[in-house]
């Protein structure tokens, strides 16, 4: 059974930084593209960034461009999301999921078939 287990959300003042880690465990991503998405009250969910897991190549929102660091360890099978100069407009519950669809970056929540359950982010002003 794939699991993916965030961690790392919290309260913090705009200006602050976070650190978010998925820890998968059940398969081995190889091929895969493993993301963050947000979705805050309201809105839509969005595609935030991505890491290739195989090639390393990393995506980013424009927004977030500068601010946030997508990463991987392979060897712990987990990806953080690093997340610095945070605004308000920044909160949300940030969830991390994989797609088989390595190579680019999907950005559709319907290319991704593995989902954790969520953690939240709130930026205060």
């Amino acid at each position: 059974q794939v699991q993916l287990v965030e961690s790392g959300g919290g309260l913090v003042q705009a200006g602050g930084s976070l650190r978010l880690s998925c820890a998968a465990s059940g398969r081995t991503f190889s091929g895969y593209a493993v993301g963050w998405f947000r979705q805050a009250p309201d809105k839509e969910r969005e595609a935030v960034a991505a890491v290739d897991w195989s090639f390393g190549n990393t995506y980013y929102k424009d927004s977030v461009k500068g601010r946030f660091t997508i990463s991987r360890d392979n060897a712990k099978n987990t990806v953080y999301l690093q997340m610095s100069s945070l605004k308000p407009e920044d909160t949300a519950v940030y969830y991390c999921a994989a797609s088989p669809l390595g190579g680019r970056w999907p950005t559709t929540e319907y290319e991704y078939n593995y989902w954790g359950q969520g953690t939240q982010v709130t930026v205060s002003s």
